[in-house]
Formats: structure tokens, C-alpha cells, sequence
């Protein structure tokens, strides 16, 4: 199969209907969000089929897969934000002093306009529809990007998505690099990509010339800490569901392995077990096991293994004709090792050996920060040292990935592991402009004349003591002195207040 890309000829024509379609209210009535969220959804309900077949076809998944990774997680989303959107776009009334008390102060949730999602080929459907819904939910206009390596996902989005959407707020285009660069060309409100750091930095220089604000959901390499006080049993088969998921090509996929000797020794000796138990005894004939994406990729993937100085004493079998690698566990790998050189992206698991966790700790905050780590203990104390020490994106504790199906918990990255966060609530955020209000009555006017000059220090201590607050450490004899000389003029000011509010506020 091949991808048709979007002549270049006809984005300006694109991005002028959405900002058209933006400028005109088209978008933002609730109702219409709340229409295109329920046609969203039935877009993955009704084609089901057609995506997994996709999704099998670009990356070998298993329908399981590609529905708890992809497709339902997406679902989810639209009937969550379908139900609280008129929580989440209700206007925000804030607490104010005793200045403001004659004053109407709000948040709007207003959208900020057109915005880009560039999606990822590893996760093809989810990473570009999951931001969508949030974008939907805030009221704006969007143009999705899918991933070119994943070309059957992407002609499937493409024919698909205008049979449900409204085309004159929603947009797919498809192409490669020559596309994307001339894409971001144009101003966009928001860019909202997801992918390799590499890419993201491009991303945000050609964001800059527009100082538009980005959402960057990026990688790294996710650690795993495994105490030795822990049932390796089930941490064999977490670590191997974990990895061997869509082989391994997950932005928080476990990257790593920091333990001690006997902790290492311990779970060697389950690992063949749990995967015996989870692909049987031929893995490449398990119709449960994803592939890697393209030749390029597992022939960079191939060249980690070549290169390593560690022991490879699971695994190691590769196919380049059938893009199979199967989960692989090398031991003795030092820190400089080409296994740690950079986000593996694939089924290889090294084990770097420490003494403690101070030094598994220590080797974490050497390098970039991850945007996921997965301590494994039964002890709280040591989960909070760890969690006290390091910084990342997500944390699970004692298993793996799961942090990230949480719709209620935000996600995203931290450092070079990423900007920005989404899912649920937040995606809703990640596209809306929280615009502050604040509405004077002109019968007021008679207290705020005192801001004005000919300026006047006793007017000035009572517009101070209206609008900011004292600490409690303040030197009690200054404030003391303060009070007596001004009490009488406060004293007036509350009770004129107080009379106003009463007769012409409702």
C-alpha cells in the first residue's frame, strides 16, 4: 500500500477555512463539541475492524493491542469529555481581597484558535485522535498529521475521518518531511507533536518564529529500580508484558533495568517462564507479538545488540525478513555501553548492576530526565526515597505503563522528556486559554479615588492594607501603630462598602 500525501498547494486554502471557520464562532457553541465528540467516537466504534486490520498491517499488532492501546483509550476520552464539558468550560469565579470585594472576577475558558497535532507511527491511531479530543473539547479548529511510516493507519484516518467530522473545523494531512516543513510554515495557535527529542527541537525553532506555544510528548530512557525484597514471579511478568507491548516501541515502554546482583540472578531465572507462559515456545510464531516498524528501525535495533559489550543471556534471535526481534535481556551492561546511549524503542532490555539504591539513584539523575520510572518494591519507604530523589515524567509503582491508561491522571513529560500534559481534563486544558475578567462597577468610584494623584501616603496605606495581605511574622509594633492611626478610616470604608453592596448589588 502506499500513502498519497496532501499537495502543498492546498494548505494555504486548508488553513484559511479552519481560521475562517475559528473567526466565525463555528466551534465554540457546546453542543457542537459536544456533537463532534460523539461522531469521533462512533468513527472508532463503527470501523473497529478497519483500524486493527490497519494497525496489523503497519505494525503486526494483536486486536487486543491496538484496542487497550489505542482505540478504547480514545473512547474513553470522548465520553468523559462529553460529560463533564460543561463543567470544564464553565467560567471560573475566583476569591479576591477586600479591595475586589465590589468587583466581578472570572476565568474564561476560552479556545485559543487553530491548532496542529502531529501524531507518532508507533501508536498511529491513538496519538493523533487522543489529542484531537481535547481540542474538540476546548471549541477550536485543528489540523491532525499522522505518521507516513504507518501508512495503512494513515490512509484509514484520511478516508475515514471526513465521513464523521465536520470538514470545516477538522482537517487530516498526510506527508512526509517535505510536508511538515512547509506545514509549520504557517502560524498555527498551538502545536501539539508527539515523538523523538530530535524532531521536537524542530519542531520548536519553527514554533518560535510565531512564539507559538507547544505541547512536546517526547521519550527517553525510562528506568526500572527492582528492590530485592520483591516477588519476582510477577515482576518477570509485568517487565515482560511491559516490553513485548507493540515490541517494545512505546514512549514509556520500561528502557532499563538498575538492581543488585542477587536481584538480577532472581529474575533471570523467571523471565523464561513468563514468556513461555505469555508467547508460548516459538515467540515469532505468537500471533500476540507486534513486529518493529520498518527496516530502518531494526536495523538500527540490530546494531545496539551487534555493538553491545554486554552478555546477552535471553533472547537474541532476529529476523530482518519478518522485522522480528524477540525480547532480549543482556547482562553486565556498563553505563557507556551502546545499550545506553540512547531510548532503545524495542525489545532489548538491559541490566546495569548497582549496589544499592542510592547508587541506582545517583545513575538516574546522571543522565536526561525519563519521562517514566518504575521502582518495584513492597517497602513505602524506600518508594519515597526514590520518588523523593528523582525527577520524571509518570511513575508507576511495582508494574509498568499503566500510569499512562489513566484518563484522570495528567500525562507528559518533564526536561527533555517533554513539555506540556494531557489526557482527560488536562487535554481540554492543553487547548484552552484561561482569560481572566474582572468587571468594575462605576458606582465604586468614590472608594478607588484614592489610586489616583496627586498621590497621598494615608492613602496609600489604606489602598495597601485593602489589597495585600500582612504575615503573622510582620513586626507586631509598627503594625500596632499602624492600626490606631488608620483604624477609624478603614472602619468607614468597610461600613460605606458593606451599605453599597447591600443596596445596588443583587
Amino acid at each position: 500500500m502506499t500513502l498519497k500525501y496532501t499537495d502543498i498547494s492546498e494548505f494555504p486554502q486548508i488553513i484559511e477555512e479552519l481560521q475562517s471557520s475559528f473567526s466565525n464562532n463555528l466551534t465554540k457553541p457546546l453542543n457542537y463539541r459536544k456533537k463532534q465528540l460523539e461522531q469521533l467516537y462512533n468513527l472508532l466504534d463503527e470501523n473497529e475492524h478497519e483500524f486493527c486490520e490497519a494497525l496489523y498491517n503497519d505494525l503486526h499488532k494483536h486486536k487486543t493491542e491496538s484496542l487497550l492501546g489505542e482505540i478504547n483509550m480514545i473512547k474513553q476520552d470522548c465520553l468523559d469529555a462529553i460529560k463533564h464539558l460543561d463543567e470544564w468550560a464553565s467560567p471560573e469565579y475566583v476569591e479576591v481581597g477586600l479591595a475586589h470585594k465590589l468587583n466581578r472576577c472570572h476565568v474564561r475558558k476560552d479556545p485559543i484558535g487553530l491548532v496542529l497535532i502531529i501524531g507518532a507511527w508507533n501508536y498511529p491511531v491513538n496519538l493523533v485522535l487522543l489529542p484531537l479530543v481535547g481540542a474538540i473539547a476546548a471549541g477550536c479548529t485543528a489540523i491532525i498529521k499522522p505518521s507516513e511510516l504507518a501508512m495503512n493507519t494513515a490512509n484509514t484516518i484520511e478516508a475515514l475521518l471526513p465521513k464523521y467530522l465536520d470538514q470545516k473545523a477538522y482537517k487530516c494531512v498526510n506527508g512526509g518531511e517535505k510536508e511538515m516543513k512547509e506545514l509549520l510554515k504557517y502560524k498555527f495557535d498551538h502545536i501539539f507533536f508527539t515523538g523523538s527529542s530530535a524532531t521536537g527541537k524542530k519542531i520548536m525553532l519553527a514554533a518560535s518564529n510565531y512564539l507559538t506555544p507547544v505541547t512536546l510528548e517526547l521519550g527517553g530512557k525510562s528506568p526500572v529500580i527492582l528492590d530485592e525484597n520483591i516477588n519476582f514471579s510477577v515482576a518477570a511478568k509485568r517487565l515482560i508484558w511491559a516490553k513485548s507491548f507493540n515490541s517494545g516501541q512505546t514512549c514509556v515502554a520500561p528502557d532499563y533495568i538498575l538492581c543488585s546482583k542477587k536481584a538480577q540472578k532472581a529474575l533471570l531465572q523467571e523471565i523464561p517462564k513468563a514468556l513461555k507462559d505469555q508467547f508460548g515456545d516459538d515467540i515469532q510464531k505468537s500471533p500476540d507479538y507486534a513486529r518493529i516498524i520498518n527496516q530502518r528501525h531494526f536495523d538500527r535495533l540490530a546494531k545496539l545488540l551487534e555493538k553491545t559489550k554486554g552478555n546477552i543471556v535471553i533472547g537474541g534471535k532476529i529476523d530482518r525478513g519478518d522485522l522480528f526481534i524477540e525480547p532480549t535481556f543482556v547482562e553486565n551492561v556498563h553505563k557507556n555501553d551502546s545499550l545506553m546511549e540512547e531510548e532503545i524503542f524495542g525489545p532489548i532490555f538491559p541490566i546495569v548492576t548497582v549496589d544499592n539504591i542510592e547508587e541506582a539513584i545517583r545513575f538516574i539523575n546522571e543522565k536526561e530526565c525519563p519521562l517514566s520510572l518504575y521502582p518495584f518494591s513492597n517497602n513505602n519507604n524506600i518508594i519515597k526515597y526514590i520518588l523523593d530523589n528523582t525527577r520524571s515524567g509518570g511513575v508507576t509503582v511495582n508494574d509498568c505503563l499503566i500510569h499512562a491508561s489513566v484518563p484522570t491522571l495528567p500525562f507528559g513529560g518533564t526536561g527533555t522528556s517533554g513539555m506540556g500534559a494531557y489526557h482527560g481534563r488536562k487535554s481540554f486544558d492543553v487547548f484552552t486559554h484561561e482569560r481572566s475578567v474582572l468587571t468594575s462597577p462605576f458606582f465604586s468610584e468614590k472608594l478607588l479615588e484614592r489610586r489616583y494623584a496627586p498621590y497621598k501616603e494615608s492613602n496609600y496605606n489604606i489602598l495597601n492594607w485593602l489589597m495585600f495581605s500582612k504575615p503573622k511574622f510582620a513586626n507586631k509594633r509598627n503594625r500596632g501603630e499602624w492600626k490606631i492611626k488608620n483604624i477609624f478610616g478603614v472602619f468607614c470604608i468597610i461600613i460605606v462598602a458593606y451599605v453599597i453592596k447591600k443596596k445596588f448589588i443583587k
